[in-house]
């Protein structure tokens, strides 16, 4: 398939891409701030090599979606297998030569794709509310702890039992006092474990619809 053609300008002989290093570098000049212009291509510069090293823990799936350059993809890959420091440190500095060859759009779509690296998906956020549900609803009713043996009857029942007992006897106000204060209920170990539980129920049991 063929690349789509940069915008740009020839400046004596030579092909300047618009929003290039060099392109800011010649339309600053005209300005007459020749200084501004190099503090901020090396602030630039900076930026765009520490973009490439968080590139090295992008999971392969968003780093696919990127279709990053070939030589790009081999620099980042070298990159992770370097283990010397002062070796890692120059391979680095290359990565950093290469982003700035990118064109704008794509520096823009590889920080969009670490921001999504970090943000929890859909599934995962719907997972942690049914669980955080269920876990109320245990803690609040037997009728609830039966219903989630009959539905998930690989719980280890005794299990559930005991930490369900253990979340409503720390919930219990201590005292008269704490009830007339308005205090809220101690949410003990118990309290998080039943998460655990549940939340590892729940996601083994999608994992066994989607196979």
């Amino acid at each position: 398939m063929s690349r789509k053609p940069k915008k740009g300008y020839y400046v004596r002989g030579q092909f300047v891409a618009e929003g290039s290093e060099l392109d800011l570098e010649l339309k600053r000049e005209l300005k007459g701030d020749v200084e501004i212009s190099k503090t901020d291509l090396k602030r630039e510069s900076t930026e765009l090599q520490k973009l490439g090293e968080e590139l090295l823990t992008l999971r392969a799936d968003l780093m696919d979606k990127l279709a990053l350059p070939d030589k790009l993809l081999e620099a980042l890959a070298e990159a992770r297998r370097i283990t010397n420091f002062e070796g890692k440190r120059r391979q680095m500095q290359y990565v950093g030569k290469l982003m700035r060859q990118l064109e704008p759009e794509m520096l823009e779509a590889a920080r969009a794709a670490l921001v999504e690296q970090h943000q929890p998906s859909a599934r995962e956020t719907a997972l942690l509310h049914a669980a955080e549900q269920w876990r109320e609803r245990l803690i609040a009713t037997d009728d609830a702890v039966a219903q989630w043996i009959n539905t998930f009857p690989g719980t280890d029942t005794q299990q559930l039992r005991a930490l369900v007992r253990q979340a409503r006897k720390d919930a219990l106000p201590a005292d008269k006092a704490a009830v007339s204060q308005g205090l809220a209920p101690r949410q003990g170990r118990a309290y998080r474990e039943i998460f655990q539980l549940v939340r590892d129920q729940l996601s083994n049991a999608e994992e066994s619809g989607n196979e």
